[in-house]
């Protein structure tokens, strides 16, 4: 009896992914889903291995839905190929579903057509990358906070576009946060 090796392909979703398996010849062995948590891809894993030996598994969308997958997967010493969207024109034709898609990504794995290695996500390179997105968020919600509080200045009543009017950006933070009231020093109103 010949020894199936198994080529995996997912298309992964936020909570649920779609594997297919096909042999070296690019024959559909099966397709089946899974939960996108860490006992979905245990059993994943465990499903592939159902068919034979695994010689790698094409993922959509390693850095991002499938990323967890992906990781898992490489934990396992698994080889992880990730696999670009469908081309469009392909989409269109056999129509979308996601089967379809694991079953593509699993054809473009095999097919050589998908080779990259995907990135792991961890370690030195991950810990700058999520500095930078928060310093990037961080510098964009300033810039954002800023131009409110100018267009705020701008339709002001008229005492309080003065006084702003002409002030840099950090004259005008701290002129706006001295306005804030002072606790003890709120007058309250008579009914």
């Amino acid at each position: 009896m010949r020894i199936v090796e198994v080529t995996g392909g997912v298309d992964t979703h936020a909570d649920t992914h779609v594997a297919a398996a096909i042999d070296h010849n690019g024959g559909l062995l099966g397709i089946e889903s899974f939960p996108a948590d860490e006992t979905g891809y245990e059993e994943l894993l465990a499903w592939l291995v159902g068919f034979g030996p695994i010689i790698q598994v094409g993922v959509e969308g390693t850095g991002s839905w499938g990323v967890g997958l992906t990781r898992f997967l490489a934990d396992q010493e698994i080889v992880v190929v990730e696999v670009d969207r469908p081309n469009r024109q392909k989409r269109r034709k056999q129509g979308k579903s996601d089967p379809t898609d694991a079953v593509a990504a699993a054809r473009a794995a095999l097919s050589g057509e998908a080779s990259v290695t995907p990135k792991t996500r961890n370690g030195p390179m991950e810990q700058i990358r999520v500095l930078m997105v928060a310093r990037r968020s961080a510098r964009q919600q300033r810039i954002q906070t800023l131009n409110q509080l100018r267009h705020l200045v701008f339709t002001a009543p008229e005492e309080i576009r003065i006084r702003y009017k002409n002030r840099y950006q950090t004259g005008l933070v701290t002129e706006a946060a001295n306005m804030r009231p002072r606790m003890g020093s709120v007058r309250r109103l008579r009914p």
